[in-house]
């Protein structure tokens, strides 16, 4: 790009020289190719309600692009970016990627982002970086509670808006009801008049197919491409709003490492252009300014970072060298060192206790067990899970975040990195205003057939759920919408499950705050403890199916306080499982017999965070999930509950 000269004496805007200023011709021209690169950049967010095509539809891009040649495994490959083991085995994007792809002599940097709302984070720090979105509506579902929720956050950015509605070749498409749909949440949502104009455009993404205007039965079957939807990323997503004319300035949206340079500040520049070597000044998100150095500089080129030794403003870039930086900081040149706005990340909905495990198996399974390492490796997961709270008890860290499935990720991560871990059940983050205490309000969709409606809205009624609407969405399903407090929500997706025979979907949303109501009673019957150490039997565990419902098998290790089923009836129950049958002289042939044992049920991580109450812990460990009570002798856990009642 040639030796960086400070333009001073140049117009961004009309790109000419500002009047009455002396300009040298070398100036003017490097200023001029600066703007024209910037001008060849889009910077695109794909937003979305979760399932609803994204990822898919990014995959298409890619491939159309020819990012890949035609011999390469990604053109077989579906949800290239999905590249982490949980994204891959849950199916839902959880971290942001920034990639890019060229069309026409255009830089187009995509970032894809997660969809469900317990990853706002990702979301709301990962679109700084875009200058528009792309907002894909299933045909069939509409828009939905996370698509509100993303389309919330851009508009307040003020992104440009392009709607895709995807999957248009449903059976149970509703495309004409569907843009209604999205024409009244833009009313809803909008900020200003202009963001309610909106291109629309609909695609197959599985297919790699899209049109400027709804296709009829033929064309669908027919050849087509994304050819429109990238022709309306070039005309529709506005030129980088960035300053090419100034000293280099750029916000910190995210951060990552690998084992060769260690760590990379990421993020778009905002003004001027940078150079790889240049002395730089870190602002953090306190004001104080200390001198850094930019060591590499990496863009996007596909799905890979290439060095370059200069980039310009509105690009996405990688920078080596920035040990200090962190998210939210600013990165300027010297000579300016001026702040950009911190991003605002919402506050925590749950939080849960994280300690190390005190079972009487603890240290047996996992690599890392002390209260140290788990505290370290919370503060590395504080550098880049900006959604996190982390607060150190001493023993235990209270540990916060924006939903079940947010906890639940981090928990799993840290599981398989070898990590024992005792968790407690998930609570409500409350907060206090003008002396009153509020809690969190969620607006809660339900789609199930129509049969189980009533068995729906029972389940709702028993958690003080208020609804809102009820109206079909096709034929044979029905969408309930409910207002109910976040407490309330804790282990109701496997009550509906199980109450729907898996056919409910559930979304949840964040609406608000309001005073705190009276608490709940227990909604689950009681739990069988063990009540000794040891192997679980054949024998033994009979006497757990006739009392309720079994939790583990046949030679599972448990210890005394261990929850090892379900009772059916309200109170918990101990139960000696480590028992074997005394052998006798006599044999009979019915006694002879193999005993039959019903398959148990083995709980996931979720569904045993939403199971545990309050006077019970989960134990994880890299080989098992157990859950137990939190005072594992009958004696302590009576104490305890006796100066509850007193109390």
């Amino acid at each position: 790009m040639g030796d960086k000269i400070s333009p001073t004496c140049y117009n961004i805007v009309n790109h000419q020289p500002r009047p009455g200023v002396s300009c040298s011709r070398g100036a003017f021209i490097w200023t001029t190719r600066m703007t024209q690169i910037t001008n060849k950049i889009r910077n695109v967010a794909i937003i979305a309600h979760v399932d609803h095509g994204k990822t898919t539809l990014v995959d298409g891009l890619l491939k159309q692009s020819h990012t890949f040649r035609d011999n390469q495994s990604e053109m077989q490959q579906t949800a290239i970016l999905d590249t982490g083991d949980l994204e891959r085995e849950r199916g839902i994007t959880i971290s942001a990627k920034t990639i890019a792809v060229t069309h026409e002599g255009f830089k187009i940097n995509i970032i894809d982002t997660p969809g469900h709302a317990d990853f706002s984070g990702e979301v709301e720090r990962t679109l700084n970086l875009a200058d528009g979105c792309l907002l894909i509506v299933d045909a069939q579902e509409g828009p939905m509670p996370q698509t509100k929720f993303v389309l919330t956050r851009a508009l307040a950015l003020g992104l440009k808006p392009i709607v895709v509605v995807n999957k248009i070749d449903k059976r149970d498409r509703r495309i004409d009801e569907v843009v209604d749909e999205v024409g009244s949440l833009f009313l809803d949502l909008a900020i200003n008049d202009d963001q309610l104009e909106f291109p629309i455009y609909y695609a197959i993404g599985r297919d790699g197919k899209s049109w400027d205007h709804v296709p009829t039965d033929a064309e669908i079957e027919a050849e087509a491409d994304l050819e429109p939807i990238f022709n309306a990323i070039i005309t529709e997503i506005p030129v980088p709003r960035v300053d090419a004319d100034g000293p280099f300035q750029m916000l910190v949206t995210s951060l990552t490492w690998d084992s060769f340079l260690g760590k990379y500040t990421i993020g778009r520049i905002h003004r001027g252009s940078l150079k790889a070597g240049q002395a730089l000044a870190l602002i953090d998100r306190d004001g104080k300014v200390s001198n850094t150095r930019a060591d590499k500089l990496f863009v996007a080129q596909g799905l890979d970072r290439v060095e370059v030794d200069e980039a310009v403003a509105g690009d996405i870039v990688w920078i080596t060298g920035i040990g200090g930086a962190a998210i939210g900081a600013t990165v300027t040149a010297v000579e300016a060192p001026d702040a950009l706005p911190v991003m605002e990340i919402e506050a925590p909905t749950l939080q849960i206790r994280i300690g190390p495990n005190t079972s009487p198996y603890a240290g047996r399974e996992g690599k890392y067990t002390t209260s140290r390492q788990i505290g370290a490796r919370l503060e590395r997961e504080l550098e880049t899970n900006v959604g996190l709270r982390v607060v150190d008890r001493g023993s235990d860290f209270l540990v916060s975040g924006r939903g079940e499935l947010h906890l639940s990720v981090l928990i799993e991560t840290l599981r398989r990195e070898g990590f024992e871990l005792e968790v407690s059940r998930p609570q409500v983050v409350t907060k206090l205003e003008e002396g009153k205490t509020l809690e969190p309000v969620e607006e809660l969709t339900v789609e199930v057939p129509e049969e189980y409606v009533g068995a729906v809205t029972a389940e709702l009624g028993r958690r003080r759920g208020e609804m809102v609407t009820m109206e079909p969405t096709t034929k044979a399903t029905i969408r309930l919408i409910f207002r109910l407090p976040t407490r309330t929500l804790l282990g109701l997706r496997n009550i509906l499950l199980t109450a729907t025979k898996g056919t409910a979907i559930v979304n949840s949303l964040l609406i608000g705050y309001e005073p705190l109501g009276v608490p709940l009673q227990q909604l689950r019957n009681g739990v069988l403890i063990s009540a000794e150490t040891g192997s679980a039997t054949i024998y033994s565990l009979k006497t757990v199916e006739e009392r309720g419902t079994a939790y583990i098998g046949p030679s599972t290790k448990v210890y005394e306080g261990m929850i090892i089923g379900l009772n059916r009836r309200g109170d918990d129950m101990e139960i000696n499982v480590t028992k074997e049958k005394k052998l006798t002289n006599v044999r009979a042939s019915s006694t002879d017999m193999t005993t039959q044992l019903t398959p148990y049920t083995d709980l996931t991580l979720e569904e045993a965070l939403d199971f545990i109450e309050n006077d019970e812990l989960l134990e994880i460990t890299p080989a098992n999930i157990r859950m137990r009570k939190r005072y594992l002798l009958a004696n302590e856990r009576k104490r305890h509950r006796n100066q509850a009642i007193a109390a």
